[in-house]
């Protein structure tokens, strides 16, 4: 259930949701700690208390005190170092009477000197009157009726355990032990021990503030990490997801993404490359669409001089026009198969390269191996022989598909091969210019270009060699030009200056090491 909710949010609010089942968790565990904390601390102060109830029954055992207010007063002075560091100690009999309270009593140190019986004999002389005056003090400091506290124990199945109880006021935090007095296994009063413990409360309310002030901090800094999260992450992100959904329904209406791109961050990275990878796309769909134009275009033509010759055929009688209408007939159904052998080997190939990775490669090594392979088959059949100068290096290191290299090498060569006359010789030439690029250059003795601007020799299905027409689709060249494009490489084509033939040149990028 819970991941299906997670499943319908958004970024943001999965997080703040997150965060606010982690904060009411933390928050609970909190609420325990604080509830255990009072407890824990009232238990250590009612051990103290426990023991020095203990301590003073065993002294009125061992005394034989009596509990009545004449011995009672009596044993409270001769033990005031028990009660030294407590608030307020007082002592019942068994009807729940108060016969002896610290309060009424002076118990400094100092009142207990080498005049203490003088004392005692003036108490005894006035205690009428200290009797009933303490007793109404008793009645206005005490807040919390002992008595009925006192009688609910003693009827309690606890009688004879020690009993702690705490009392909250605006000012004061005040914890109680009692606990009955037994002798000779009958009770004979209680003993009560009463501490204003204020320093629980403010250790219960330092924790609270810590955590409150805490739970403050930690809530503002999720709203500003949220914040930050939202304006500089999550809106990005759905620019990207807008952009995106613009690009798949073909909208024409603006994106953010330009925005984006200006970032340095890793956003900034992948909207680049979203862009760039969109591009391509586009420029990919576009070329699809152009070059399927382009060989419809091509293949109507020879289709028509096709179903033209074939009708004829069908009314001459003439011989030598039928041979020639053959011819025609022949060469157009040449020209439709390698335009579409071309084609399909092509877009076999832009699929490949697109799964192909680059690799530092020894371009002299590649060429040396077309061109025995080439020598190999023409030398022999057409006596034409190709000559590889490669001097000015050992090595000639490109950033290269090997394969594509060697598709490069064998389309120009066969274009040199195919300008060529029998017995005339191809050079291939590898340089190293001063900036590190290096130039291949294959130089053939043919005919050489008849166009004024040879650039157009590089589009697709163009030829000028009419009376070959069904040997070539006129998309060697152009292939040749995309391969050159992939490898961030230049191509020209010329004529030789002072003599027959052209020159095809190719500049490779430095590889950077």
């Amino acid at each position: 259930m819970f991941d299906f909710i997670l499943k319908k949010l958004s970024i943001l609010k999965k997080f703040l949701l997150i965060n606010l089942i982690a904060f009411i968790l933390i928050g609970s565990g909190t609420v325990i700690y604080l509830k255990t904390v009072q407890p824990n601390l009232i238990k250590k102060k009612s051990v103290n208390h426990i023991k020095i109830i203990n301590n003073t029954i065993d002294h009125i055992k061992r005394l034989n005190v009596k509990f009545e207010i004449n011995e009672i007063r009596s044993f409270l002075f001769s033990t005031r170092f028990l009660f030294q560091n407590l608030d307020r100690v007082l002592l019942f009999d068994n009807n729940f009477n108060l016969i002896g309270d610290t309060d009424t009593l002076d118990l400094d140190p100092r009142a207990f000197s080498s005049k203490l019986d003088v004392i005692e004999e003036e108490i005894q002389a006035d205690k009428e009157q200290i009797i009933e005056k303490n007793i109404t003090e008793q009645k206005k400091k005490n807040k919390i009726s002992i008595k009925n506290i006192l009688i609910e124990y003693s009827q309690s199945k606890n009688l004879g355990i020690p009993y702690s109880y705490t009392e909250e006021t605006y000012n004061q935090f005040l914890l109680t032990t009692i606990k009955n007095v037994t002798s000779n296994g009958e009770n004979i009063g209680y003993l009560a021990i009463s501490e204003n413990a204020t320093e629980i409360r403010a250790a219960i309310n330092e924790r609270k503030t810590f955590i409150i002030r805490t739970a403050i901090a930690v809530v503002i800094v999720i709203l500003i990490f949220s914040y930050v999260l939202n304006r500089y992450f999550l809106k990005p992100i759905k620019n990207l997801v807008s952009y995106t959904k613009l690009v798949k329904e073909k909208s024409k209406d603006k994106s953010n993404i330009e925005l984006i791109k200006n970032r340095n961050d890793e956003l900034g990275i992948l909207s680049k490359s979203l862009e760039e990878m969109t591009n391509d796309l586009h420029k990919r769909i576009n070329t699809a669409e152009n070059f399927s134009t382009d060989l419809v275009h091509e293949i109507r033509n020879p289709l028509a001089s096709l179903k033209s010759a074939s009708e004829i055929i069908l009314d001459t009688d003439d011989k030598q026009q039928r041979d020639k209408l053959v011819r025609i007939v022949s060469h157009d159904v040449e020209r439709i198969e390698r335009l579409i052998t071309d084609y399909s080997q092509m877009l076999k190939d832009e699929v490949a390269i697109t799964k192909e990775k680059m690799k530092k490669i020894d371009l002299k090594e590649i060429v040396n191996s077309v061109v025995d392979d080439f020598n190999n088959i023409y030398n022999s059949k057409r006596g034409i022989n190709i000559n590889l100068k490669a001097n000015g290096s050992k090595h000639y290191f490109v950033l290269g598909i090997e394969n594509r290299i060697e598709q490069i090498m064998a389309n120009l060569l066969d274009n040199a091969i195919s300008f060529s006359k029998n017995n005339q010789k191809i050079d291939v030439e590898l340089i190293k210019n001063k900036d590190g690029q290096i130039l291949l250059k294959i130089i053939d003795q043919g005919e050489g270009f008849k166009e004024n601007d040879t650039n157009k020799i590089f589009k697709r299905f163009y030829s000028n060699r009419p009376e070959k027409f069904g040997e070539h689709s006129g998309l060697g060249l152009n292939i040749v030009k995309n391969l050159v494009d992939l490898h961030n490489g230049s191509i020209t084509a010329s004529n030789n200056k002072g003599q027959k033939g052209a020159r095809v040149e190719i500049v490779f990028p430095k590889v950077q090491t």
